[in-house]
């Protein structure tokens, strides 16, 4: 528990002091953040508020990660390291992807196909990685299964596996980045499915099957590590999020999409929960699927089924404020989160 604490904590004082020198550096160097002249009207106005701000929270995390096991005398995990390898690994991939588009003064950054390709080679050392490095009791950081609440039914087999988790980090990490359309929309609900890891991985520790095979127990490799990870992102998350809330002072970029999508499904696999994390981020997948079905409709009928997609444009178009649409989704977000931390205690519950 200091551990989650001290990296908490140190990633929240980083992100709180490290933002807004961020943006006066950012300012300095006139890396402003450029905006679609498709999309709202009422956007042009936040053109050249400073970008790649997630910078300052992956920076804070790992920090903040670093100090809990510097302070504390602990070794890092191997499952903490991969977690942290996705997050920066997709930090830079956007932060390249942010950079052309401030350097060029253009709205796009690396082109698609570029983009996956490194997506794709992050993703595939992670999830390499994930299958080897067994502890003492030959538990690796993930196995070739699919899961929910843990691994279920038969092994799918490593190279299956490996696909599977680039979907998961694909989806993810580009729902986040569509999810980032207003202020502070992607960071608040973000910090919320980082908490839940964070008692989530409390609770796995507690119920290990390391310590006591019981009927619903664990068979995570580093549980406890892996809520520290958590813990730094949120702090860091939750730093940079005082500056990002509503009127926004600087942009997270896909810097900070990316990481965060990243992080979030790193923590998904590695604490066996794939599945349960469609539930925690219920509103990304809502707004991703507003995407799909915009352009499938459009395909099919020549119809636009929103006025504009992602679904939070749709609501702006239709005369909601931005402030009113990103409190309104914090607490969808909140629900899903809920609905998902819920499910995962269930069967703990007493039965009658």
């Amino acid at each position: 528990m200091t551990n989650i604490i001290i990296a908490a904590g140190v990633a929240l004082l980083f992100g709180m002091v490290g933002t807004p020198v961020w943006i006066r550096i950012v300012n300095r160097l006139g890396y402003g953040q450029m905006i679609r002249q498709e999309g709202p009207e009422a956007h042009l106005k936040k053109r050249g508020t400073p970008t790649m701000g997630g910078t300052v929270f992956v920076v804070g995390s790992l920090v903040g990660y670093g100090a809990a096991h510097l302070l504390t005398g602990t070794s890092p995990t191997v499952s903490g390291g991969l977690a942290l390898f996705l997050m920066t690994g997709l930090g830079a991939v956007g932060f390249v992807d942010d950079y052309i588009k401030v350097f060029k003064q253009r709205s796009l950054g690396l082109r698609s196909g570029a983009k996956m390709i490194g997506i794709i080679l992050v993703g595939v050392v992670f999830a390499v990685g994930s299958l080897n490095f067994p502890n003492h009791l030959d538990v690796t950081p993930a196995d070739a299964h699919l899961s929910f609440l843990r691994d279920f039914g038969p092994a799918i087999g490593a190279v299956p596996f490996v696909i599977w988790a680039l979907l998961l980090i694909a989806a993810t990490s580009n729902g986040v980045n569509l999810t980032d359309g207003l202020d502070g929309l992607a960071a608040g609900p973000c910090a919320m499915v980082l908490a839940a890891y964070v008692l989530i991985g409390n609770w796995q520790l507690r119920n290990a099957c390391e310590f006591a095979l019981a009927p619903n127990c664990y068979n995570v490799r580093d549980p406890l590590d892996l809520a520290v990870v958590a813990a730094a992102v949120l702090g860091g998350v939750f730093g940079f999020l005082w500056w990002n809330a509503p009127p926004a002072k600087v942009f997270m970029g896909d810097t900070g999409s990316l990481a965060l999508g990243g992080v979030l499904v790193g923590l998904a696999i590695l604490t066996r929960t794939q599945f349960l994390l469609g539930v925690l981020c219920g509103l990304i997948v809502m707004i991703t699927l507003s995407v799909i079905i915009q352009v499938g409709g459009f395909k099919m009928t020549k119809k636009r089924v929103f006025k504009m997609a992602p679904l939070q444009h749709h609501f702006e178009l239709s005369g909601w404020a931005e402030t009113t649409i990103v409190v309104r989704f914090w607490l969808m977000s909140a629900l899903f989160t809920a609905i998902g931390l819920g499910l995962f205690y269930l069967e703990w519950m007493p039965k009658k």
